[in-house]
């Protein structure tokens, strides 16, 4: 199977697994196929590639799920992502943050690596040569950066709450919506106010429309209006925090008294 021959998308754009200074110079310590044991010296088949990344930061490679968190006598500690039709095995983490069944986007930081990073790929149950895989990925990097866009995602201030916050809005968002619609929630005026401050500031500084409009990126933006899509995230998120306090007593699992207490009082206009 040829990876050229399948497209990936990805909402929140693409992330190499790992990042690391040029001085650094990450090498591959063991490559994909046949290959002989460091340990043992007997011939065997990789079915992954080992790099020399010693205690790293892991990060997901597009926008998908975790769909495997354990333990093996092999690759000893792993997590195990999924996007579109590939899985991806991250081996010898010493750490891995999330559990199965959440959701990743490019960039976010999933596990961290051991002594090295075992990094395995499948297709739809076919082993694939990791090093073609990284390359579609970097590939599909490097057009966005021409483009202007860096292929990394939005960062907000509720990120740490991803998957309680994405449970909530599969619930509750087009209730907020119709809400909305009927006039039976009215976003507070700073809100507004705060918006129309944050395009106006955009708009002097030349955000819009540096690269060519599509679908998935209607204004045009390139990687500098990167804080102007952050802090509309924060409001949009906001109100809607805003809107389950005010409705239905309903907060984070994660805020405590004095949070819930104050959240709806505290919220003010973001500025640029």
């Amino acid at each position: 199977m040829n990876t050229k021959d399948i497209l990936l998308e990805s909402a929140s754009g693409f992330m190499m697994p790992f990042e690391a200074s040029e001085e650094e110079e990450v090498q591959v310590s063991l490559g994909f196929g046949e290959q002989t044991h460091p340990m043992t010296g007997e011939r065997f088949h990789h079915s992954g590639v080992d790099f020399a990344a010693h205690d790293l930061p892991l990060f997901a490679l597009a926008t998908g799920t975790v769909v495997g968190v354990g333990t093996d006598a092999v690759h000893e500690n792993y997590i195990i992502t999924k996007y579109g039709k590939f899985e991806v095995k991250y081996g010898h983490v010493s750490e891995a943050y999330l559990t199965y069944g959440m959701p990743v986007t490019a960039g976010q930081q999933i596990a961290r690596s051991g002594n090295f990073l075992h990094f395995e790929v499948s297709c739809e149950g076919q082993v694939l040569d990791p090093m073609e895989f990284l390359a579609m990925i970097y590939g599909n990097i490097a057009q966005l950066e021409a483009m202007g866009i860096k292929g990394v995602k939005v960062q907000t201030d509720y990120d740490a709450d991803q998957e309680e916050l994405l449970q909530m809005m599969l619930r509750w968002l087009p209730v907020y919506m119709n809400d909305i619609r009927l006039g039976r929630y009215v976003p507070p005026a700073r809100m507004e106010q705060s918006l129309r401050n944050i395009f106006a500031q955009s708009a002097d500084r030349s955000y819009f429309f540096e690269t060519i409009p599509n679908y998935g990126n209607p204004l045009g933006l390139s990687s500098r209006g990167a804080p102007l899509a952050s802090k509309v995230q924060n409001l949009l998120i906001g109100d809607f925090l805003n809107y389950m306090a005010l409705r239905h007593d309903t907060y984070l699992s994660t805020w405590g008294d004095d949070v819930k207490k104050n959240f709806v009082s505290r919220q003010q206009p973001t500025a640029m």
